[in-house]
């Protein structure tokens, strides 16, 4: 009962400013005010207004959307570990194994004569740092990629 009176007050107050602008000229914005304050009252009309205050103060209710929100934050949590994980376990199995067959394949050819430099005979150029260099010196592999192109 309460929510009815206070949807047709709502709706009265609107009609009352969308006169007021029709009033100053503002023909397309009173036309909206008016739609949007015919609102209330026809959610009144059609019965929603009550069914919402039956479901406001129903317990029954309240438990339900809990029950709601529980499932929703489930989904929601094996969704973001599912996307953490890379997918299914098929998936998974599926991109480990492409990775496998990368790895092999990662190893990079031997440079072509046009990247060893104009003249130079691969014997003059030196000799690539071993496996054990690298650790001890990070920027190893730079040096050379930038030594190659003449920087």
């Amino acid at each position: 009962m309460i929510a009815e009176t206070v949807c047709s007050a709502v709706s009265a107050a609107g009609l009352g400013i969308a006169v007021v602008t029709a009033y100053r000229k503002r023909y397309l914005t009173a036309a909206r005010i008016a739609a949007y304050s015919l609102v209330p009252i026809g959610l009144v009309m059609t019965g929603i207004v009550g069914w919402l205050s039956d479901t406001a103060l129903s317990p029954t209710a309240w438990a339900g959307f809990g029950v709601l929100g529980a499932a929703w934050l489930l989904f929601a949590g094996t969704r973001a570990v599912e996307r953490r994980r890379g997918g299914t376990r098929a998936e998974r199995r599926a991109e480990r194994a492409a990775a496998r067959g990368a790895r092999a394949d990662a190893v990079a050819p031997a440079a072509s004569a046009p990247s060893l430099g104009a003249g130079k005979s691969p014997a003059a150029r030196p000799a690539a740092p071993s496996a054990g260099t690298a650790s001890g010196d990070d920027f190893s592999d730079i040096e050379a990629i930038l030594k190659k192109h003449g920087i």
